[in-house]
C-alpha cells in the first residue's frame, strides 16, 4: 500500500516537475518507499549489485533488488599512485573501528569488499590511498546495510 502510494507521488511530482526532481526525492528513500529502479535512476551498476560506486562521478550507491535504497551519496577514492580497481567484488568482512595496519589510520565503519580496499568513514574532499570514502551517516548506513557476500560494482 505504500509502495503504490510512493509510486503514485513519484508519477505526479515527475508529471509537474520533471524526473530529476522525482529522483532526487526518492535517494535517501527506504528500500519500501524507493519507488525507482536502479535503471531508471541512472545507476551505472548491474541490478544484482548492492553497492555501486562510480569513480568518474565520485558517487556510490546502495541497492535492493534494483532499486536505489540511498544514492547518489558523494564519495571520493583513490589518487595517483593509488587508484581504486574498477571491477565487481564481494564485500569480505567488516570492522567498525578498523585501524590500517598498512597506513596506520583510522577507517571507522569499514566495509572491506577487493582484498585491503573499502568504504569507510573519511574525508570526502581529498583523495584516499584507493578506498571509497564516504561522509560519516552514510558510511553507518553502508556499514549497516552491506553483508557479507554481497556485491560491490566499481564503474569508470
Amino acid at each position: 500500500m505504500l509502495r503504490g502510494a510512493v509510486l503514485l507521488v513519484s508519477l505526479l511530482v515527475t508529471s509537474a516537475l520533471g524526473a530529476g526532481v522525482a529522483a532526487a526525492s526518492t535517494s535517501g528513500a527506504s528500500p519500501a518507499a524507493s519507488a525507482l529502479s536502479a535503471a531508471a535512476a541512472g545507476v551505472p551498476c548491474r541490478a544484482a549489485a548492492r553497492a555501486c560506486v562510480k569513480l568518474s562521478t565520485n558517487q556510490a550507491w546502495l541497492l535492493s533488488d534494483g532499486k536505489v535504497v540511498r544514492g547518489p551519496v558523494r564519495v571520493s577514492h583513490g589518487r595517483s599512485g593509488f587508484r581504486t580497481p574498477q571491477g565487481t567484488f564481494r564485500v569480505s568482512f567488516k570492522s567498525r573501528n578498523h585501524i590500517s595496519s598498512i597506513y596506520d589510520v583510522a577507517m571507522p565503519y569499514a566495509v572491506f569488499f577487493n582484498g585491503g580496499i573499502a568504504f569507510h568513514q573519511g574525508d570526502v574532499r581529498s583523495r584516499s590511498h584507493g578506498c571509497i570514502r564516504l561522509g560519516s551517516s552514510t558510511a553507518r548506513t553502508f556499514f549497516a546495510t552491506l553483508d557479507r557476500g554481497d556485491v560491490v560494482q566499481v564503474v569508470r
